[in-house]
């Protein structure tokens, strides 16, 4: 058996970048499995995972052999015909051969190819020991990890993340010598910088996360993870709420603190008159901290991750305090004064902001979606002047000082502003709150995975701002190309399509975007003069090719997306529901053979050198076959009319899917190109019939593989 023993890598340094800290060690622990397996050494990992901390680099692995297994090598040589000569002696060219390879050439063994029989040389030689290949393996993992910006110290040529104070190399209880960074491996790391002055001696690799454990520091980041999740919900019980834990904010204080602890904070009451989204903004971006909730509301406390057990808890907490209270002063001072001034105030000074060079203002825009949203809101059912004074007001809040210092708060700073400015006094309460909301429901869905607008106001203004800037964009020449993407036109059309289908509004894209380019205008583009449109056709096919990947995470093929985008259809709540239909039907033992039949119905027309009749001729249906396939058409004309105008498409598939039979025997006794020309253009007007309707739901040729 494989001689196996623990190896435990440890690279000390000065805090590391917390953003980057989780991927530079994923990076090193595949870096040195990499490495080890490229040069052979066994290893077994278990269930091993990188380890760090804000200070340290880990990689520790169960098991991992002493040494390499035999190295085996094959070198071929001549073919016997070139390596000797008529008398069996060797030429020129075995004699070099065998001076490489250090024997005599009678010592060389033969093998066989597709060309004949030649001398070969095989060698085994001993494996290295692992030890000797350590720090190899180290530096090519240091080399293959993504380092963002290499810092280099003192007088050294080379460079890291972060400078480099220690490094821990173990091989069971064995150090193993290498030099990184101009420091010598040892078994001595380091404890918390605070807590643990004491150097810390590694005895084995085993040892290691109990010693470092027993030094104040977890560098099992998971456990780490736990402990400040675990610290902060019981200090939140204490206080008597929850606590607001987002998963990139807990990741960033795990890549702050090796022993973390808990500390509850306090701030003033009166602040919580501000907009709870910019505090709690303030708290988690600016200063990493976890905020207090009651039945969703902020609380005016907070919870701070210290790293150290500190003697005086309290002084810490007044340190948190002190720090986030000047922020949520100047939060306050901004709200106060946009409330002073209003929305419609607010609105006036959109002229002067330029939203692109040849697309005008934010106020010209405005104006645009705003006339969208007065043509689509009769459409659902709303109140046109409603949302036509919503889209004039959905970009008021930019120039608010509040959205300036915090522009993650774009449209949820319009709704509280909405809520108190005496503009809006004349509406009723119910208006003036779906138009509140629909200020910051109109940006949602704010990034991947998002949900929609959750009022039918705020959908319409999603809908309206979305048309807008992709038919401004495609106009102005800002298509995206590669990676690039200024616009966020592939975000806005994704935002776009999903409101559309998640809101079941069974509206006219074609009609939409038309609306939406007629507004935009012709834009001047180049120095020839000429003015660019957005092409409507060009745009539709770049929205639905968004939703390639969206309906791929809902479980459709790639085919079944096809069958349906082939159709274009006009709504895509329609094409939700065909989709939906489709992908029942592929589920049907006939949908295979009907999707072929209709292939090959399509690609017999598509050849047709006659005119085809509009209507089949009872009289030249000769063939029973033939006959039984044009009653079955006929029939199933008659019992899918009504369910393919009222978008029933699940039942006109499985009426189409009985028609299989029928099919079958078509194809299978009638000759569709018949000699006699009656017979033929007949036969073809009853298989065009059937492919209108066999087609009326999606292109089911798409599923024939």
């Amino acid at each position: 058996m494989t001689d196996m023993h623990p190896l435990l890598i440890e690279l000390g340094t000065e805090e590391l970048p917390v953003k980057a800290l989780p991927g530079l060690a994923q990076a090193f622990f595949d870096g040195v499995i990499a490495a080890l397996d490229k040069r052979g050494v066994a290893v077994d990992r278990g269930d091993a995972k990188p380890l760090y901390t804000p200070r340290r680099l880990a990689v520790l692995l169960s098991g991992v052999a002493r040494e390499q297994p035999e190295q085996r090598s094959e070198v071929l040589g001549p073919y016997l015909s070139i390596a000797l000569d008529a008398d069996g002696q060797p030429t020129k060219a075995l004699q070099g051969f065998a001076a490489k390879t250090g024997l005599d050439w009678t010592a060389l063994e033969k093998t066989s190819d597709a060309k004949g029989e030649r001398f070969v040389h095989r060698a085994v030689t001993p494996g290295a020991a692992t030890a000797a290949l350590l720090p190899d393996v180290l530096h090519d993992a240091i080399a293959a990890m993504p380092i963002p910006k290499p810092m280099r110290w003192g007088a050294h040529a080379y460079a890291f993340a972060r400078p480099v104070h220690w490094l821990v190399l173990l091989h069971g209880g064995t150090i193993i010598d290498a030099e990184l960074f101009g420091v010598r491996s040892g078994r001595t790391s380091r404890g918390h910088r605070f807590m643990h002055d004491a150097a810390v001696e590694i005895a084995a690799p085993d040892d290691y996360v109990e010693a470092m454990r027993s030094a104040k520091v977890l560098v099992d980041a998971d456990a780490r993870r736990s402990r400040i999740v675990q610290e902060v919900e019981g200090v939140a019980r204490a206080l008597g709420g929850d606590a607001r834990i987002e998963a990139d904010n807990l990741e960033q204080v795990n890549c702050l603190v090796e022993w973390p602890k808990a500390i509850a904070c306090t701030f003033e009451h009166e602040f919580l008159a501000v907009p709870q989204e910019a505090l709690i903004a303030t708290m988690e971006a600016n200063q990493k901290f976890f905020p207090v909730l009651q039945d969703g509301r902020l609380t005016e406390h907070f919870i701070g991750i210290a790293n150290i057990e500190s003697r005086d808890p309290i002084e810490v907490a007044k340190g948190y305090e002190r720090v986030i209270r000047p922020r949520f002063a100047d939060a306050k001072f901004f709200f106060d004064e946009d409330l002073k001034q209003g929305l419609s105030a607010m609105n006036d000074g959109l002229s002067t902001v330029t939203y692109q060079a040849k697309l005008g203002s934010v106020a010209d825009k405005t104006l645009r979606v705003a006339a969208l949203a007065e043509v689509i809101a009769p459409q659902v059912d709303l109140d046109a002047a409603l949302a036509k004074q919503a889209a004039l007001l959905s970009k008021a809040d930019l120039q608010s000082r509040m959205v300036n210092e915090f522009p993650e708060l774009q449209g949820i700073a319009g709704r509280y502003y909405a809520k108190q400015d005496s503009a809006l006094a004349g509406l009723s309460d119910d208006d003036r709150a779906s138009l509140a909301n629909a200020l910051d429901e109109a940006w949602q869905p704010r990034f991947a995975g998002d949900d929609i607008a959750l009022s039918p106001l705020g959908k319409v203004l999603a809908i309206a701002e979305r048309l807008d800037t992709l038919a401004g964009g495609f106009a102005a020449g800002l298509k995206p190309t590669g990676n690039k993407d200024a616009f966020a036109l592939r975000r806005n059309a994704l935002g776009l399509a999903r409101t559309l289908i998640e809101s079941g509004f069974d509206l006219d894209l074609q009609a939409l975007l038309r609306s939406a380019i007629e507004r935009v205008g012709a834009l001047p583009t180049g120095k020839d003069g000429a003015s660019a449109l957005a092409d409507r056709g060009e745009l539709y096919d770049f929205i639905l090719d968004r939703l390639k990947g969206y309906y791929a995470d809902k479980g459709a093929t790639v085919q079944q997306f096809n069958a349906v985008a082939a159709l274009q259809p006009k709504s895509l709540y329609d094409l939700d529901r065909r989709i939906d239909a489709i992908g029942t039907f592929a589920a049907l033992p006939e949908a295979a053979a009907l999707a072929a039949a209709d292939k090959r119905i399509r690609n017999i027309l598509r050849k047709a050198d006659i005119a085809i009749p509009a209507d089949v001729d009872p009289a030249l249906l000769r063939e029973p076959a033939e006959a039984a396939l044009a009653e079955a058409v006929e029939a199933v004309h008659g019992e899918t009319g009504h369910a393919l105008a009222h978008g029933d498409y699940v039942s006109v598939l499985t009426h189409l899917a009985r028609l299989r039979p029928q099919v079958d025997a078509f194809f299978d006794s009638v000759m569709v190109n018949a000699d006699d020309a009656a017979l033929r253009a007949n036969r073809l007007a009853l298989l065009k019939r059937l492919s209108e309707r066999l087609g009326s739901v999606a292109a089911i040729e798409h599923l024939s593989s």
